[in-house]
């Protein structure tokens, strides 16, 4: 527990350090180059079931505000899937308004497209690649084929498609 003695003092040394923050651009070059150098500025391309594929998922907890979120449902043993994966981890960092979530719906020890997951059920997946796509403020605004012919022409845009 911080007691007010400590907040005083945490005050007081994040006080000097951002007056000697401001007076170092070495230091202050090196940060900018570190957040650039890490993707941090890119798109993001996050997985949202990594501990729990296959399971149902709460869509919007996963949306990005201020992004267009692209909720992308794949399986392993999807051979399309795994061939557009590192096209998308590019299409991410080439598209910095793009936030791109990869959702697993296999279960663990299930071998072939799961359709049968829970999550493949909650969203009445049928077919894989399955792309939903939210706009900034998260709402919904295509999915299903529209969706995957709109990731198309984003991919071709960025030259990641021919």
């Amino acid at each position: 527990m911080i007691d007010i003695q400590h907040l005083r003092h945490y005050v007081k040394v994040m006080s000097r350090a951002r007056k000697s923050l401001a007076r170092s651009p070495v230091i202050v070059a090196f940060l900018v180059f570190a957040l650039f150098a890490s993707g941090a500025w890119a798109g993001a391309l996050t997985d949202a079931n990594p501990n729990n594929p296959g399971e149902a998922l709460d869509i919007n907890s996963l949306l990005v505000r201020g992004k267009t979120t692209v909720i992308d449902f794949h399986s392993p043993f999807c051979p399309p899937c795994v061939k557009l994966a590192p096209l998308m981890a590019k299409l991410a960092k080439k598209r910095p308004d793009l936030a791109i979530i990869k959702a697993n719906i296999n279960r663990p020890g299930v071998n072939g497209i799961d359709w049968r997951s829970p999550l493949a059920q909650q969203y009445q997946i049928r077919r894989v690649p399955f792309f939903m796509i939210f706009d900034s403020q998260g709402q919904p605004v295509a999915q299903g084929r529209e969706a995957t012919e709109t990731v198309g022409g984003w991919l071709q845009e960025a030259g990641l498609l021919k």
